[in-house]
């Protein structure tokens, strides 16, 4: 009977060859979909793996929230003792503006180990010392290519009182310039080691930088630990501890909005895509049946039973299923594909080909469901009609 079905799906416009269309699109929306999520997943995680990101907690300090544990040395020093932390880098924020040549002022921030900077020229060592800064190539009309591996004087500012200050000078080694692109922190950010980051901040507030970071603290933190296992044990920790802390990795699941849209309409496809081929296997085995009654009929009087009439049909559903899942998953693929460029481009995440290619589990769900959809409704919408005595149905059909 297979090759009757091939007959009969190729030939009859009757066949359940017109629920096609339907069924290749919605196989096309549900892989798109899942190539969509698949990108946004790979390129975050792929982010945060070559960040260590895995390993890391995040911890913020919230001005005015005493519900939340200050960032002072002493509370540093608690989170560097908890078990499982390697190291803990304080992120304390300032000022640096041109000294000698420029009119530029940039906002600095420590370097951390969660900050992943796309660097473009130099390289910045697996420890910034104390007299470097790695600098955006360029920020606020200034190029900072030509200071690349040289001293420059930076001014900065040192409260004198309530509302008073001076202007203070530090010299320091540009280590590497990154893309300015990369703004995690704000445009035009100069990144320092710990200690110089947090000289800067205090003399901002008028105090000694050992005082300043006992009182004041740091904005915010990051704890790495020593493995990816026990990042969820040392988070609970610091949380007991009053610390507001989150793991980095957390990025990872909670993708950008549309990404995170993506995600949940490809679970949904899966659904909608069988109970849509269910419904369209009723449905359409329904007409199709009624509309051939009388070429069954004959059929059946010739000798095929209901059980070979319905092989013939089920056949016709496998093939449209299989043509459907076939086609929708090549075009669904190749919109996934042509989406990574301009997705990647709206929204700042390096998405490659091979991040956009669907997950297998989905495209096989694509491939297979439309096929066993249409092939259920098809024995559920043909029962009734095939029940029809043969002989009557002949002859009310002339």
């Amino acid at each position: 009977m297979s090759g009757w079905s091939l007959h009969t799906w190729k030939r009859d416009g009757r066949s359940l060859r017109r629920a096609l269309p339907t069924l290749t699109v919605l196989a096309a929306l549900l892989t798109t979909s899942a190539g969509v999520a698949a990108g946004a997943a790979g390129a975050v995680e792929r982010d945060v793996l070559r960040s260590g990101g895995l390993t890391q907690i995040e911890l913020s300090s919230f001005e005015g929230d005493a519900s939340v544990r200050p960032l002072t040395t002493a509370a540093l020093r608690t989170a560097g003792s908890v078990p499982g932390v390697r190291r803990v880098v304080a992120d304390y924020s300032s000022v640096l503006y041109a000294k000698e040549d420029g009119t530029y002022d940039l906002t600095s921030h420590t370097l951390t180990p969660a900050d992943d900077l796309p660097v473009t020229r130099g390289r910045i060592p697996a420890e910034l010392g104390t007299d470097e800064v790695v600098l955006p190539a360029s920020a606020q009309g200034t190029d900072f290519t030509p200071l690349l591996g040289r001293s420059v004087t930076f001014g900065y500012t040192k409260a004198t009182g309530a509302a008073s200050g001076t202007t203070a000078a530090i010299t320091l080694k540009v280590a590497a310039l990154y893309d300015p692109a990369w703004q995690a922190d704000g445009p035009g950010v100069a990144y320092l080691a710990e200690d110089t980051a947090a000289l800067l901040a205090a003399a901002r507030a008028g105090q000694d930088p050992g005082v300043f970071r006992d009182r004041e603290g740091a904005q915010s933190a990051v704890v790495v630990v020593a493995h990816q296992k026990q990042v969820a044990g040392v988070t609970e920790a610091l949380q007991a501890d009053g610390f507001s802390a989150s793991p980095v990795s957390d990025r990872v699941r909670s993708l950008p909005g549309l990404f995170g849209a993506a995600d949940l309409g490809m679970r949904v496809g899966v659904l909608v895509l069988a109970l849509a081929a269910a419904g369209l296997g009723m449905v359409r085995a329904a007409d199709s049946t009624r509309a051939r009654i009388g070429q069954f009929a004959v059929l059946r009087i010739l000798g095929s039973g209901r059980p070979e009439l319905r092989r013939v049909l089920l056949g016709e559903a496998a093939l449209t299923g299989a043509a459907a899942g076939v086609a929708g998953v090549a075009v669904g693929t190749a919109v996934s594909l042509a989406l990574a460029r301009p997705l990647s481009d709206a929204l700042g995440l390096p998405i490659t080909l091979s991040d956009a290619l669907p997950g297998p589990a989905w495209a096989f769900a694509a491939l297979v469901l439309p096929a066993v959809g249409l092939a259920a409704g098809t024995l559920l919408g043909s029962r009734e009609v095939l029940r029809q005595d043969p002989y009557l149905t002949v002859r009310a059909h002339g």
